[in-house]
Protein backbone atom coordinates (compact mmCIF):
# COMPACT_ATOMS: atom_id res chain seq x y z
CA UNK A 1 0.00 0.00 0.00
CA UNK A 2 1.18 3.48 -0.98
CA UNK A 3 1.29 5.05 2.88
CA UNK A 4 3.96 7.46 3.34
CA UNK A 5 7.13 7.03 5.27
CA UNK A 6 8.22 10.60 6.33
CA UNK A 7 11.70 9.87 4.05
CA UNK A 8 9.67 9.54 1.54
CA UNK A 9 7.38 12.82 1.64
CA UNK A 10 10.44 14.75 2.84
CA UNK A 11 11.79 13.78 -1.13
CA UNK A 12 8.64 14.38 -2.65
CA UNK A 13 8.89 17.93 -1.13
CA UNK A 14 12.26 18.77 -1.85
CA UNK A 15 10.76 17.73 -5.73
CA UNK A 16 8.00 19.71 -5.60
CA UNK A 17 5.46 16.83 -5.99
CA UNK A 18 3.97 17.70 -2.68
CA UNK A 19 3.51 21.24 -1.43
CA UNK A 20 0.74 20.88 0.94
CA UNK A 21 0.40 18.62 4.23
CA UNK A 22 -3.02 18.48 5.60
CA UNK A 23 -2.64 18.27 9.61
CA UNK A 24 -5.78 16.46 10.85
CA UNK A 25 -7.98 15.02 14.09
CA UNK A 26 -10.82 13.47 14.27
CA UNK A 27 -14.16 15.41 15.90
CA UNK A 28 -16.73 14.10 17.56
CA UNK A 29 -18.26 13.84 14.83
CA UNK A 30 -16.06 11.58 12.94
CA UNK A 31 -15.12 14.36 10.61
CA UNK A 32 -11.35 15.60 9.68
CA UNK A 33 -11.09 19.15 11.22
CA UNK A 34 -7.36 20.62 10.63
CA UNK A 35 -5.18 22.92 8.97
CA UNK A 36 -3.11 23.16 5.75
CA UNK A 37 0.49 23.55 5.90
CA UNK A 38 2.79 25.09 3.34
CA UNK A 39 4.54 21.44 2.98
CA UNK A 40 8.05 23.37 3.81
CA UNK A 41 6.61 24.40 7.15
CA UNK A 42 5.58 20.86 8.07
CA UNK A 43 9.39 19.65 7.45
CA UNK A 44 10.28 22.44 9.58
CA UNK A 45 8.38 22.62 12.58
CA UNK A 46 4.23 21.38 12.02
CA UNK A 47 5.76 17.30 12.03
CA UNK A 48 6.27 17.75 15.41
CA UNK A 49 3.02 19.49 16.82
CA UNK A 50 0.71 22.26 15.81
CA UNK A 51 -2.10 23.26 17.85
CA UNK A 52 -6.04 23.96 17.51
CA UNK A 53 -8.84 25.67 19.69
CA UNK A 54 -9.91 22.69 22.44
CA UNK A 55 -13.34 23.78 21.22
CA UNK A 56 -13.44 21.11 18.39
CA UNK A 57 -14.06 18.30 20.69
CA UNK A 58 -17.14 19.91 22.45
CA UNK A 59 -19.13 21.39 19.05
CA UNK A 60 -22.56 20.07 17.33
CA UNK A 61 -23.19 18.89 13.66
CA UNK A 62 -23.21 23.05 13.28
CA UNK A 63 -19.79 23.83 14.59
CA UNK A 64 -22.17 25.38 17.60
CA UNK A 65 -20.56 25.96 21.06
CA UNK A 66 -23.51 24.69 23.12
CA UNK A 67 -22.24 24.81 27.26
CA UNK A 68 -22.67 22.07 29.45
CA UNK A 69 -18.91 20.64 28.85
CA UNK A 70 -16.43 20.03 31.57
CA UNK A 71 -13.62 20.02 29.74
CA UNK A 72 -14.19 23.31 28.18
CA UNK A 73 -16.12 26.29 27.88
CA UNK A 74 -16.36 29.89 27.05
CA UNK A 75 -15.91 30.18 31.15
CA UNK A 76 -12.43 28.52 30.75
CA UNK A 77 -11.72 30.68 27.65
CA UNK A 78 -11.51 27.66 25.29
CA UNK A 79 -7.94 27.24 25.26
CA UNK A 80 -5.79 25.13 22.97
CA UNK A 81 -5.09 21.66 22.16
CA UNK A 82 -1.72 20.23 21.08
CA UNK A 83 -1.87 17.92 17.89
CA UNK A 84 0.89 15.61 17.83
CA UNK A 85 0.83 13.78 14.14
CA UNK A 86 0.89 9.81 14.15
CA UNK A 87 3.14 9.64 11.69
CA UNK A 88 2.56 6.00 10.81
CA UNK A 89 -0.72 7.86 9.36
CA UNK A 90 0.92 9.86 6.55
CA UNK A 91 -0.39 8.92 3.25
CA UNK A 92 -1.21 10.95 -0.01
CA UNK A 93 -4.55 12.49 -0.93
CA UNK A 94 -4.65 11.67 -4.51
CA UNK A 95 -7.93 13.44 -5.73
CA UNK A 96 -6.48 16.61 -4.68
CA UNK A 97 -3.43 18.34 -6.59
CA UNK A 98 -0.33 18.05 -4.44
CA UNK A 99 -1.34 17.18 -1.13
CA UNK A 100 -0.36 14.79 1.59
CA UNK A 101 -1.95 13.76 4.76
CA UNK A 102 -1.53 13.13 8.08
CA UNK A 103 -3.50 12.65 11.29
CA UNK A 104 -2.92 13.85 15.13
CA UNK A 105 -3.18 12.67 18.29
CA UNK A 106 -4.75 15.00 20.59
CA UNK A 107 -2.75 16.37 24.02
CA UNK A 108 -3.77 18.80 26.79
CA UNK A 109 -2.22 21.46 25.89
CA UNK A 110 -0.01 22.28 29.24
CA UNK A 111 0.37 18.24 30.57
CA UNK A 112 0.52 16.76 27.04
CA UNK A 113 -0.97 13.77 28.45
CA UNK A 114 -3.80 12.02 25.85
CA UNK A 115 -7.26 14.45 25.76
CA UNK A 116 -9.32 11.09 27.13
CA UNK A 117 -12.99 12.08 25.35
CA UNK A 118 -10.95 12.11 21.35
CA UNK A 119 -12.19 9.73 19.68
CA UNK A 120 -8.95 8.33 18.90
CA UNK A 121 -8.41 8.06 22.23
CA UNK A 122 -11.05 6.19 23.26
CA UNK A 123 -10.44 3.57 20.97
CA UNK A 124 -6.79 2.99 21.82
CA UNK A 125 -7.89 2.38 25.49
CA UNK A 126 -10.06 -0.11 24.52
CA UNK A 127 -7.60 -1.77 21.99
CA UNK A 128 -5.12 -1.81 24.96
CA UNK A 129 -7.82 -3.21 27.42
CA UNK A 130 -7.98 -6.17 24.73
CA UNK A 131 -4.05 -6.58 24.94
CA UNK A 132 -4.40 -6.74 28.43
CA UNK A 133 -6.39 -9.71 28.06
CA UNK A 134 -3.70 -11.37 25.06
CA UNK A 135 -6.24 -10.18 22.12
CA UNK A 136 -5.73 -8.29 19.43
CA UNK A 137 -9.02 -7.05 17.82
CA UNK A 138 -9.55 -7.14 13.92
CA UNK A 139 -12.30 -5.25 12.60
CA UNK A 140 -13.98 -4.42 9.28
CA UNK A 141 -16.88 -2.00 8.61
CA UNK A 142 -19.66 -1.78 5.36
CA UNK A 143 -20.03 1.75 4.43
CA UNK A 144 -23.84 2.65 3.00
CA UNK A 145 -24.42 5.80 1.35
CA UNK A 146 -26.34 7.77 -1.08
CA UNK A 147 -25.39 9.78 -4.22
CA UNK A 148 -27.81 12.86 -5.64
CA UNK A 149 -26.84 14.82 -8.69
CA UNK A 150 -25.70 17.94 -7.81
CA UNK A 151 -23.50 19.34 -5.33
CA UNK A 152 -23.72 19.85 -1.40
CA UNK A 153 -24.04 23.78 -2.08
CA UNK A 154 -26.67 23.15 -4.60
CA UNK A 155 -29.08 21.17 -2.46
CA UNK A 156 -28.41 23.40 0.25
CA UNK A 157 -29.97 26.04 -1.93
CA UNK A 158 -32.96 24.18 -2.65
CA UNK A 159 -33.46 23.63 0.40
CA UNK A 160 -33.14 19.91 0.75
CA UNK A 161 -36.12 19.91 -1.54
CA UNK A 162 -36.66 17.58 -5.07
CA UNK A 163 -33.33 14.94 -3.87
CA UNK A 164 -32.52 13.22 -7.52
CA UNK A 165 -30.80 9.97 -6.58
CA UNK A 166 -27.80 8.92 -9.41
CA UNK A 167 -30.19 6.24 -10.29
CA UNK A 168 -34.41 5.10 -10.40
CA UNK A 169 -34.68 1.74 -9.04
CA UNK A 170 -33.28 -0.24 -6.67
CA UNK A 171 -29.65 -1.49 -7.72
CA UNK A 172 -28.81 -3.66 -5.25
CA UNK A 173 -25.97 -5.99 -6.67
CA UNK A 174 -26.84 -4.34 -10.49
CA UNK A 175 -24.04 -4.23 -12.44
CA UNK A 176 -25.71 -2.29 -15.50
CA UNK A 177 -27.09 0.75 -13.22
CA UNK A 178 -23.71 0.48 -11.20
CA UNK A 179 -22.02 0.56 -14.61
CA UNK A 180 -23.59 3.91 -15.05
CA UNK A 181 -22.19 5.24 -12.13
CA UNK A 182 -18.58 4.88 -12.61
CA UNK A 183 -17.65 7.75 -13.21
CA UNK A 184 -18.28 8.74 -9.43
CA UNK A 185 -17.68 5.23 -8.11
CA UNK A 186 -14.04 4.23 -10.54
CA UNK A 187 -12.55 7.21 -8.99
CA UNK A 188 -13.48 6.76 -5.21
CA UNK A 189 -12.10 3.22 -5.60
CA UNK A 190 -9.12 3.94 -7.18
CA UNK A 191 -8.24 7.39 -5.05
CA UNK A 192 -8.60 5.20 -1.61
CA UNK A 193 -6.25 2.51 -2.84
CA UNK A 194 -3.86 4.93 -3.98
CA UNK A 195 -4.22 6.70 -0.63
CA UNK A 196 -3.36 3.19 1.02
CA UNK A 197 -6.46 1.97 2.19
CA UNK A 198 -7.54 -1.56 0.97
CA UNK A 199 -10.33 -1.68 -0.71
CA UNK A 200 -12.11 -4.46 -1.77
CA UNK A 201 -15.32 -3.08 -3.97
CA UNK A 202 -18.19 -1.39 -4.42
CA UNK A 203 -22.10 -2.29 -4.66
CA UNK A 204 -25.32 -0.86 -5.35
CA UNK A 205 -27.22 -1.15 -2.81
CA UNK A 206 -31.22 -1.90 -1.61
CA UNK A 207 -32.30 1.50 -2.94
CA UNK A 208 -32.09 3.84 -5.79
CA UNK A 209 -29.04 6.02 -5.34
CA UNK A 210 -27.72 3.96 -2.71
CA UNK A 211 -23.86 2.87 -2.59
CA UNK A 212 -21.77 0.30 -0.51
CA UNK A 213 -17.77 0.52 -0.01
CA UNK A 214 -15.89 -2.23 1.33
CA UNK A 215 -12.72 -1.85 3.22
CA UNK A 216 -10.60 -5.22 3.41
CA UNK A 217 -10.16 -5.85 7.49
CA UNK A 218 -7.48 -4.50 9.73
CA UNK A 219 -6.48 -3.75 13.54
CA UNK A 220 -9.00 -1.77 15.05
CA UNK A 221 -7.65 1.67 14.55
CA UNK A 222 -6.88 1.44 11.12
CA UNK A 223 -10.26 0.44 10.66
CA UNK A 224 -11.56 3.07 12.11
CA UNK A 225 -8.61 5.32 10.15
CA UNK A 226 -9.86 3.69 6.60
CA UNK A 227 -13.74 4.29 7.61
CA UNK A 228 -13.20 8.07 8.36
CA UNK A 229 -10.94 8.67 5.50
CA UNK A 230 -13.12 6.78 3.11
CA UNK A 231 -16.07 8.91 4.22
CA UNK A 232 -14.59 11.98 3.51
CA UNK A 233 -12.64 10.95 0.55
CA UNK A 234 -16.60 10.18 -0.85
CA UNK A 235 -17.89 13.42 -0.09
CA UNK A 236 -14.88 15.18 -1.88
CA UNK A 237 -14.87 12.97 -5.09
CA UNK A 238 -18.15 13.12 -5.28
CA UNK A 239 -18.48 16.98 -5.29
CA UNK A 240 -15.46 17.01 -7.69
CA UNK A 241 -17.69 15.54 -10.05
CA UNK A 242 -20.86 17.19 -9.71
CA UNK A 243 -22.24 14.82 -7.33
CA UNK A 244 -23.31 15.11 -3.26
CA UNK A 245 -22.81 11.78 -0.86
CA UNK A 246 -25.29 11.53 2.40
CA UNK A 247 -24.16 9.51 4.67
CA UNK A 248 -27.45 10.17 6.43
CA UNK A 249 -28.93 7.08 8.14
CA UNK A 250 -32.42 7.73 6.92
CA UNK A 251 -32.97 9.83 3.88
CA UNK A 252 -37.16 9.39 3.47
CA UNK A 253 -39.70 7.53 5.21
CA UNK A 254 -40.29 5.47 2.11
CA UNK A 255 -36.50 4.24 1.98
CA UNK A 256 -34.30 1.76 3.32
CA UNK A 257 -31.61 3.64 5.66
CA UNK A 258 -27.91 3.71 5.04
CA UNK A 259 -26.29 1.77 7.76
CA UNK A 260 -22.17 0.85 8.39
CA UNK A 261 -22.18 -2.65 9.79
CA UNK A 262 -19.19 -3.91 11.73
CA UNK A 263 -17.28 -7.38 11.30
CA UNK A 264 -14.88 -7.99 14.29
CA UNK A 265 -12.43 -11.15 15.88
CA UNK A 266 -10.57 -11.18 18.45
CA UNK A 267 -6.90 -12.73 17.61
CA UNK A 268 -3.64 -14.37 19.53
CA UNK A 269 -0.52 -15.20 17.89
CA UNK A 270 -1.60 -14.26 14.44
CA UNK A 271 -5.09 -16.40 14.72
CA UNK A 272 -8.73 -15.63 14.75
CA UNK A 273 -9.83 -16.67 18.32
CA UNK A 274 -13.08 -16.85 17.73
CA UNK A 275 -12.69 -20.13 16.23
CA UNK A 276 -12.66 -23.36 17.67
CA UNK A 277 -13.12 -26.11 14.81
CA UNK A 278 -13.97 -28.55 17.52
CA UNK A 279 -16.80 -26.40 18.50
CA UNK A 280 -20.53 -26.22 17.36
CA UNK A 281 -20.77 -23.63 14.91
CA UNK A 282 -16.93 -23.51 14.75
CA UNK A 283 -16.96 -20.88 17.36
CA UNK A 284 -14.56 -20.58 20.69
CA UNK A 285 -15.67 -20.25 23.81
CA UNK A 286 -14.33 -16.34 23.90
CA UNK A 287 -16.39 -15.88 20.87
CA UNK A 288 -19.89 -16.87 23.19
CA UNK A 289 -18.78 -14.53 26.11
CA UNK A 290 -18.11 -11.68 23.37
CA UNK A 291 -21.27 -12.15 21.58
CA UNK A 292 -23.27 -12.47 24.81
CA UNK A 293 -21.45 -9.00 25.95
CA UNK A 294 -22.71 -7.34 22.78
CA UNK A 295 -26.76 -8.81 23.91
CA UNK A 296 -26.34 -7.83 27.19
CA UNK A 297 -24.99 -4.28 26.63
CA UNK A 298 -26.46 -3.12 23.43
CA UNK A 299 -29.02 -0.55 24.92
CA UNK A 300 -25.85 0.69 26.71
CA UNK A 301 -23.61 1.14 23.61
CA UNK A 302 -26.69 2.39 21.24
CA UNK A 303 -25.73 5.85 21.61
CA UNK A 304 -22.23 5.18 20.41
CA UNK A 305 -23.73 3.41 17.04
CA UNK A 306 -26.64 5.90 16.28
CA UNK A 307 -25.55 9.43 17.94
CA UNK A 308 -28.64 11.31 16.56
CA UNK A 309 -31.99 11.79 16.05
CA UNK A 310 -32.41 10.57 12.66
CA UNK A 311 -30.53 7.70 13.29
CA UNK A 312 -33.25 6.08 15.41
CA UNK A 313 -35.69 6.56 12.18
CA UNK A 314 -33.90 3.71 10.66
CA UNK A 315 -34.78 1.18 13.19
CA UNK A 316 -37.73 -0.20 11.27
CA UNK A 317 -39.00 -3.76 10.49
CA UNK A 318 -38.48 -4.92 7.00
CA UNK A 319 -35.75 -2.76 6.32
CA UNK A 320 -32.96 -4.38 7.10
CA UNK A 321 -32.01 -2.59 9.90
CA UNK A 322 -32.75 -4.31 13.56
CA UNK A 323 -35.14 -3.77 16.20
CA UNK A 324 -34.60 -7.09 18.28
CA UNK A 325 -31.52 -7.57 20.22
CA UNK A 326 -30.39 -11.07 19.23
CA UNK A 327 -28.23 -13.15 17.49
CA UNK A 328 -28.64 -15.39 14.77
CA UNK A 329 -26.44 -17.65 11.75
CA UNK A 330 -26.28 -15.67 8.67
CA UNK A 331 -29.69 -14.15 9.50
CA UNK A 332 -29.93 -10.41 8.58
CA UNK A 333 -33.12 -9.46 10.38
CA UNK A 334 -31.05 -9.89 13.55
CA UNK A 335 -28.59 -7.14 15.46
CA UNK A 336 -25.69 -9.64 15.35
CA UNK A 337 -25.22 -12.03 12.92
CA UNK A 338 -22.75 -14.56 13.16
CA UNK A 339 -20.61 -15.06 10.01
CA UNK A 340 -18.02 -17.83 8.40
CA UNK A 341 -20.13 -20.51 10.27
CA UNK A 342 -17.61 -23.64 10.95
CA UNK A 343 -14.68 -21.76 9.27
CA UNK A 344 -11.30 -19.96 10.17
CA UNK A 345 -12.76 -16.47 9.26
CA UNK A 346 -16.33 -17.25 11.84
CA UNK A 347 -17.10 -13.29 13.32
CA UNK A 348 -19.55 -11.22 14.53
CA UNK A 349 -21.34 -8.75 12.22
CA UNK A 350 -22.83 -6.01 14.32
CA UNK A 351 -25.87 -4.99 12.36
CA UNK A 352 -26.97 -1.78 14.37
CA UNK A 353 -24.56 1.25 13.49
CA UNK A 354 -25.47 3.50 11.15
CA UNK A 355 -23.54 5.30 8.47
CA UNK A 356 -23.39 8.32 10.16
CA UNK A 357 -21.46 6.50 13.39
CA UNK A 358 -17.83 7.51 14.46
CA UNK A 359 -16.31 4.56 13.46
CA UNK A 360 -14.02 5.50 17.04
CA UNK A 361 -16.59 5.18 19.32
CA UNK A 362 -18.70 2.63 17.35
CA UNK A 363 -15.64 0.27 17.45
CA UNK A 364 -14.90 1.42 21.05
CA UNK A 365 -17.93 0.74 22.12
CA UNK A 366 -18.71 -2.42 20.64
CA UNK A 367 -15.30 -3.69 22.14
CA UNK A 368 -16.25 -2.66 25.57
CA UNK A 369 -19.25 -4.35 25.35
CA UNK A 370 -17.72 -7.72 24.35
CA UNK A 371 -14.58 -7.61 26.54
CA UNK A 372 -16.95 -7.23 29.34
CA UNK A 373 -18.86 -10.34 28.09
CA UNK A 374 -15.22 -12.39 28.32
CA UNK A 375 -14.18 -10.80 31.42
CA UNK A 376 -17.66 -11.34 33.43
CA UNK A 377 -17.90 -15.08 31.55
CA UNK A 378 -21.43 -14.23 30.36
CA UNK A 379 -23.25 -17.20 28.80
CA UNK A 380 -24.96 -17.18 25.21
CA UNK A 381 -28.17 -17.73 24.73
CA UNK A 382 -29.30 -20.24 21.86
CA UNK A 383 -29.38 -18.65 18.74
CA UNK A 384 -32.69 -16.65 17.11
CA UNK A 385 -34.45 -18.42 14.26
CA UNK A 386 -36.45 -17.02 11.61
CA UNK A 387 -37.62 -13.40 11.07
CA UNK A 388 -36.87 -11.61 14.05
CA UNK A 389 -38.46 -8.42 13.19
CA UNK A 390 -41.83 -10.95 14.08
CA UNK A 391 -40.61 -11.63 17.47
CA UNK A 392 -41.85 -9.67 20.62
CA UNK A 393 -39.96 -11.71 23.21
CA UNK A 394 -36.28 -10.08 22.80
CA UNK A 395 -34.91 -6.95 24.17
CA UNK A 396 -35.38 -3.80 21.88
CA UNK A 397 -33.08 -1.72 20.23
CA UNK A 398 -33.89 2.07 22.30
CA UNK A 399 -36.31 3.84 20.08
CA UNK A 400 -35.06 7.14 20.34
CA UNK A 401 -31.87 8.76 21.58
CA UNK A 402 -33.49 10.20 24.30
CA UNK A 403 -33.54 6.50 25.13
CA UNK A 404 -30.00 5.55 23.95
CA UNK A 405 -28.62 8.90 25.73
CA UNK A 406 -30.26 7.77 29.49
CA UNK A 407 -28.90 4.06 28.91
CA UNK A 408 -25.36 5.50 28.05
CA UNK A 409 -24.98 7.31 31.04
CA UNK A 410 -26.29 5.19 33.78
CA UNK A 411 -24.02 2.58 32.43
CA UNK A 412 -21.81 0.96 34.62
CA UNK A 413 -19.94 -1.04 32.22
CA UNK A 414 -19.68 2.31 29.97
CA UNK A 415 -18.07 4.33 33.04
CA UNK A 416 -15.96 1.28 34.02
CA UNK A 417 -14.76 0.83 30.57
CA UNK A 418 -14.08 4.48 29.25
CA UNK A 419 -14.27 6.40 32.58
CA UNK A 420 -16.98 9.37 34.25
CA UNK A 421 -15.52 12.22 32.56
CA UNK A 422 -15.56 10.20 29.02
CA UNK A 423 -18.95 9.42 29.30
CA UNK A 424 -20.74 12.86 31.06
CA UNK A 425 -19.02 14.24 28.00
CA UNK A 426 -20.62 12.27 25.30
CA UNK A 427 -24.20 12.37 27.81
CA UNK A 428 -23.75 16.39 27.42
CA UNK A 429 -23.81 15.89 23.49
CA UNK A 430 -26.89 13.58 23.01
CA UNK A 431 -28.50 15.77 25.27
CA UNK A 432 -27.52 19.08 23.14
CA UNK A 433 -28.68 16.97 20.36
CA UNK A 434 -32.04 16.49 21.81
CA UNK A 435 -32.76 20.00 23.14
CA UNK A 436 -31.40 21.25 19.57
CA UNK A 437 -34.61 18.84 17.99
CA UNK A 438 -36.91 19.81 20.88
CA UNK A 439 -36.79 23.21 19.58
CA UNK A 440 -37.36 22.74 15.61
CA UNK A 441 -40.89 23.10 14.33
CA UNK A 442 -40.61 20.75 11.50
CA UNK A 443 -42.41 20.37 8.09
CA UNK A 444 -44.29 17.59 9.79
CA UNK A 445 -46.19 19.70 12.21
CA UNK A 446 -46.90 22.36 9.81
CA UNK A 447 -48.14 19.88 7.01
CA UNK A 448 -50.20 18.13 9.71
CA UNK A 449 -51.83 20.84 12.17
CA UNK A 450 -51.47 24.17 9.79
CA UNK A 451 -55.08 23.87 9.04
CA UNK A 452 -56.55 20.45 10.81
CA UNK A 453 -55.25 21.25 14.63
Amino acid sequence: MAVLTFDTLSAQIADGAVDTVLVCLVDMQGRLMGKRFHAHAFLDMAHGETHCCNYLLATDLEMATPDGYAATSWQKGYGDYTLRPDLTTLRPVPWLDGTAMVLCDILDHHTHAPVPHAPREILKRQIARAAALGFTPMMATEIEFFLFHGTHDAIAERGYCDLRPISRYNEDYHIFQTSKEEPVMRPIRNHLFAMGIPVEGTKGEAEAGQEELNIRYADALATADHHLLAKHAVKEIAHQHGFAASFLPKISATSVGSAAHVHASLWQDEANAFHDPDAPMGKSAPMDHYMAGLLTYAPDITYFLAPYINSYKRFAKGTFAPTQLVWSVDNRTAAFRLVGEGTKGVRVECRVPGADMNPYLGLAALLAAGLAGIEEKLPLPAPFRGDAYADDQAGEIPATLRDARQMMTTSKMLRAAMGDDVIDHYTRAAGWEIEEFDRAVTDYEIARGFEKA
